[in-house]
């Protein structure tokens, strides 16, 4: 049955996947709801914009499953919470906690696919112990319900000064990362690019044949974010999931199509952004 679920989400023209990532509210940090502050509005937006997937919440499927029709993005739904996400971690407990009958829900709002985080951070181990034990409970409920679990490797970078959570992009700590994902049993990895993108087949390699989804990370120009989905593209990328680079443009619908074009046309980045 994942089998079923999975040639929802990935397009059937060229076996790729363009996610749109709204599920930012859920972690309570300031600056998370630029962009998205009228959720009906944003999904309606790129619903009409037609990607493959959006990423969302229990509490906010409702604006994706209410939409009538067959033709409409698929609903990947995110599973857990964490409070990491600020310049300084919490002082008393960090966590990452999961919602409660996961896949049941999931079934239940018609999720094509649920996503997990794996994190690793500095100075706060006890979470990575929290992520894995969160994987491994879903992971037979995953297999019993036929509900594909993509698993979502974040390497912290040590220095938090730049604002928020800084990610790391070395080769080596997202390969590890990735490689414990696929371990655990993850059907899809969502992973941040690397610095050196053109390395990016390395961490496809390491997924031993699971599909890698792109994260886009922080907001970007045009230029900047069309250019690098290009490359991760070229290095066996099977596809992106993006959001802020989204939600937080002048005009999301453009951006969607341009990047739809790109990853499942093979566009170049000058003909995409002629779209937007």
């Amino acid at each position: 049955m994942k089998s079923f679920r999975l040639k929802k989400l990935f397009n059937a023209k060229s076996g790729r996947c363009f996610d749109v990532a709204v599920d930012h509210g859920f972690f309570n940090q300031p600056g998370f709801l630029n962009g998205i502050e009228n959720m009906s509005k944003v999904v309606a937006t790129l619903v009409d914009a037609a990607p493959d997937a959006i990423q969302l919440t229990l509490g906010m499927a409702r604006h994706l499953q209410e939409i009538p029709g067959r033709h409409k993005p698929s609903l990947v739904l995110r599973t857990d919470v964490a409070n990491i996400y600020g310049k300084t971690l919490p002082e008393n407990r960090c966590f990452s906690l999961m919602i409660e009958d996961t896949m049941l829900q999931a079934v239940r709002y018609d999720a094509t696919c649920v996503c997990v985080n794996l994190f690793q951070i500095p100075g706060a181990p006890e979470v990575h112990a929290e992520c894995v034990e969160n994987i491994l409970r879903l992971k037979p409920q995953s297999d019993y319900y036929g509900m594909p679990m993509m698993v979502e490797p974040l390497v912290f970078q040590e220095d938090r000064s730049g604002g928020g959570y800084m990610v790391n992009g070395d080769e080596t700590a997202i390969t590890h990362l990735v490689r414990q994902a696929v371990e655990l049993g993850a059907d899809i990895i969502k992973a941040d690019p690397t610095d050196d993108v053109h390395v990016y087949h390395k961490i496809a390699e390491a997924a031993s044949g699971i599909p890698v989804l792109v994260r886009g990370g922080g907001r970007v120009s045009d230029e900047v974010i069309l250019k690098r989905t290009k490359v991760l593209l070229e290095q066996g990328a099977a596809g992106i999931v993006y959001g802020r680079n989204i939600i937080q443009h002048p005009n999301p619908k453009g951006i969607t199509r341009a990047l739809m074009a790109m990853v499942h046309d093979g566009a170049s980045a000058e003909a995409a952004r002629a779209m937007i």
